[in-house]
């Protein structure tokens, strides 16, 4: 368990996250910088922004992380896998990408399955992520998405782009966690704020989480949190 006293401890699971899509170049270099001292789990960013974030952060071992199929989903799986390719040649470490959703509510999980060995694949061994969006999805759904994450040896389930009907909530963790059996890391993401926010995910099993409130979090964990 980490200290949530701890300023270092809490920065080593965040995902510090800029997916704007008005984000321009001078925001993005000070954001991969700034985040670069800090010592995040990683900076996540727009597949575009990848180069940017590799050269601002060399050395720093924050990692980079960044998306495909963000953030609806619905994209062919050959161009999610060419998404993932095109990332790692430019740098990433990470990659979180959005299931595709009509899939699931149609009940099609043969197509999610070779979704996700293919995105695995693709990946090759840098840390990938599924996101699940689960407020659009029952909990017999999260639940087969997570066994099929398992089986294909996704590293992590996400609960949420940030840009969907919900958010992250601690419920969701913790069904995630009980579905994942200790056999697959969860991150939670959208709507976390403050470090009790954050403190609520960690408790109920969130093994990282995605905010773009990385350095206030921090900041209250230095001023000895609540």
């Amino acid at each position: 368990m980490i200290n949530f006293k701890n300023p270092q401890d809490v920065a080593a699971i965040i995902d510090q996250t800029l997916l704007q899509p008005t984000a321009n170049l001078d925001q993005v270099q000070r954001f991969c910088e700034e985040s670069a001292t800090m010592g995040f789990a990683s900076v996540c960013i727009g597949p575009c922004w990848v180069k940017v974030a590799a050269r601002a952060i060399a050395s720093s071992g924050v990692r980079i992380c960044t998306v495909a199929g963000f953030p609806l989903g619905f994209e062919p799986l050959e161009l999610k896998v060419q998404a993932v390719q095109a990332a790692l040649d430019s740098g990433a470490d990470e990659i979180d990408y959005v299931v595709n959703l009509g899939a699931v509510k149609g009940g099609d999980y043969e197509l999610v399955n070779a979704e996700m060995r293919a995105m695995r694949q693709a990946a090759d061994k840098v840390i990938i992520k599924v996101i699940l969006e689960t407020g659009h999805l029952t909990q017999q759904e999260i639940k087969r998405l997570c066994q099929l994450a398992v089986e294909t040896e996704i590293d992590f389930v996400k609960t949420s782009t940030g840009l969907g009907p919900t958010g992250a909530s601690v419920a969701d963790v913790r069904f995630l966690v009980e579905c994942g059996q200790g056999r697959i890391k969860v991150k939670a993401a959208g709507g976390i704020r403050t470090l009790q926010d954050l403190r609520g995910m960690v408790t109920a099993g969130a093994h990282r989480i995605g905010t773009s409130a990385g350095r206030e979090i921090v900041a209250e964990a230095a001023a000895g949190g609540k």
